[in-house]
């Protein structure tokens, strides 16, 4: 019952400063009584008597409090920006359900590719993906450019054939 007293005079006594305080400084009452509120509950929470200036503390904690705030506040604005942005240029965010697409087809385009014979499959790799160039490929493998153009003209056949006829 004294705990809950001393609580109760506690707020009772801070309140008004840090409503005060939070006010000058957010201007707006309703944000101003949240942030009053929730350093309280906090000053309550982890409540250090022996304190040589608790004022000083107390105020040092709502400074942080506001500072957590307008952290908070930038990464919001970054986000709607960044969503605004993508909106303007026409790009979706992703969203669970593309994420489960994109993963099919993934898994469709791993399978096409492994089931290419090895070395269309190496060189169809070494130019789509390794950015290798036809020559070098045709050197490495010891056969002609048109070859190579042959095995990735193969591959790219095959792979659009597989991921047309996936669901």
């Amino acid at each position: 019952m004294q705990r809950a007293r001393d609580q109760l005079d506690f707020g009772r006594r801070w309140r008004p400063a840090l409503l005060a305080y939070f006010l000058r400084r957010v201007r707006d009452h309703a944000e101003a009584e949240d942030l009053t509120h929730e350093l309280i509950a906090k000053l309550l929470k982890h409540r250090d008597d022996d304190l040589t200036s608790p004022e000083a503390y107390i105020f040092q904690m709502a400074s942080n409090l506001l500072a957590d705030r307008a952290r908070r506040l930038k990464v919001r604005a970054h986000y709607r920006e960044l969503v605004s942005r993508t909106e303007e240029l026409g790009i979706d965010p992703l969203d669970p359900f593309r994420i489960t697409a994109g993963r099919g087809e993934l898994s469709v385009l791993e399978n096409a590719l492994a089931a290419l014979p090895e070395r269309t499959r190496t060189i169809f790799i070494l130019y789509r993906l390794e950015n290798l160039g036809q020559d070098k490929i045709a050197e490495t493998f010891d056969i002609s450019v048109s070859a190579v153009k042959k095995h990735v003209a193969r591959a790219m056949a095959s792979l659009m054939k597989e991921m047309r006829s996936a669901p």
